[in-house]
């Protein structure tokens, strides 16, 4: 809770990717990591980021990792669309010399919405503070609990702490993350994410991600069966937080996640109802399922999760599917490029992959995400379009059927 609290203060003003408060947010969480005699994640640093970011207390500039926040959906709303910030990150080394070299990530995003009504809920709360409370001062808190734990008694595989920044402008921290990994992602078994854990209600917790190796529905029921919480385990791997961006590069991912609430990116998400006893137990469960997933003798079975369609949509009655997972902060890109598509969804199956770019939809062309959105929704379900993609120099055409959201 003291954690919880620092996070969620008037003083960081709401923790706005590249304000203040965020560069205070980070500065916070690597000194929180050092005194836990956690080692850096990075080999260095360039010193001047402790500069500004440092605060009075002295700041390792290795536990930090420097990068710019660019912000489709900012940009387009006439915000500032690049943004200086950092993720950090930190390391508790394996027991055992065989498996050391070889990691599991645990992860939450420690940004919010600051002052700012892009993206609030509330946006009748003019220069109001979001506090971002459950969201996710209590996941960074459950991280810095775990590497607390982790460092007291360390698996036999190496686990590595990262928070991240940007995750509300697009997952724009943990996409850099994975594009530029102290360790080469193929050491990565797996990724947990924390985001929202902090308003349990009814012992009531979901788990997204278990079917995206062949065993981690087995490793969350028996971590489970230790304490019982009232368990809803289900999902693939993408979604709206930042284990998106780990399982668009094929690794597995969890998410913990204790619901949405009526403050959710609003000004009242306030530390007074946070659940510090739920947080707990999040936490227990989690450190069960890292522990036996760094500690097995053989690495995760990547599945590629079959999902539905998602229901969500920012458009009322339109309900055309394509599958495709955009990234949110490819500025420079003229154009969309995907992070990754559904499995067996409509985007799958006509063969579109990650790093592809999208250049032109049912014969409209494609700038941005903005337009491609547009173009999409222009669509009905049972629709075969033309895809004009880059991959790579080659420009190529795909038609595609358009499948019906859930």
């Amino acid at each position: 809770m003291r954690d919880v609290r620092y996070l969620a203060s008037d003083a960081l003003e709401g923790r706005g990717t590249g304000t203040a408060g965020n560069d205070s947010a980070a500065a916070y969480i690597a000194r929180r990591f050092s005194g836990l005699g956690l080692a850096p994640a990075f080999v260095s640093t360039d010193a001047r980021v402790c500069t500004r970011i440092g605060n009075a207390a002295p700041c390792d500039s290795r536990f930090v990792q420097p990068f710019v926040a660019r912000s489709v959906a900012a940009a387009h709303a006439g915000l500032q669309g690049e943004l200086p910030t950092q993720n950090v990150a930190a390391v508790v080394r394996g027991s055992d010399p065989a498996l050391r070299d070889e990691y599991v990530i645990l992860g939450a995003h420690f940004d919010h919405l600051g002052r700012s009504a892009f993206g609030a809920l509330d946006p009748d709360a003019v220069n109001a503070i979001h506090n971002g409370a459950d969201d996710n001062a209590s996941g960074t808190a459950a991280v810095i609990e775990l590497a607390r734990l982790l460092r007291r008694n360390p698996p036999k595989r190496s686990v590595m702490f990262v928070t991240f920044s940007g995750e509300e402008l697009g997952l724009l921290g943990s996409q850099y993350f994975v594009d530029h990994p102290p360790v080469p992602l193929e050491k990565v078994g797996a990724m947990l994410n924390f985001d929202m854990v902090g308003r349990m209600q009814e012992d009531r917790l979901i788990v997204y991600g278990v079917a995206t190796a062949q065993e981690l529905n087995d490793i969350v029921a028996k971590a489970n069966a230790a304490a019982p919480l009232r368990l809803t385990a289900t999902g693939d791997g993408f979604g709206a937080s930042d284990h998106s961006s780990f399982y668009a590069k094929n690794l597995p991912v969890l998410h913990f996640f204790t619901n949405v609430h009526e403050d959710y990116h609003k000004a009242t998400d306030d530390v007074d109802k946070i659940n510090a006893l739920g947080i707990a137990r999040v936490v227990a469960l989690a450190e069960r399922v890292t522990r036996a997933i760094a500690d097995r003798p053989q690495p995760l079975t990547f599945v590629r999760a079959v999902a539905a369609a998602p229901s969500m949509s920012t458009r009322e009655n339109t309900s055309a599917y394509l599958g495709s997972i955009p990234d949110m902060g490819a500025t420079e890109v003229k154009g969309v490029r995907l992070t990754g598509v559904r499995a067996e969804s409509p985007a799958d199956k006509a063969g579109l992959k990650a790093g592809d770019v999208i250049v032109e939809f049912a014969g409209k062309p494609v700038n941005d995400l903005y337009a491609y959105t547009d173009a999409l929704y222009a669509q009905s379900p049972g629709d075969t379009v033309d895809v004009v993609v880059l991959r790579g120099a080659e420009r190529m055409t795909v038609k595609v059927t358009l499948g019906r959201r859930n």
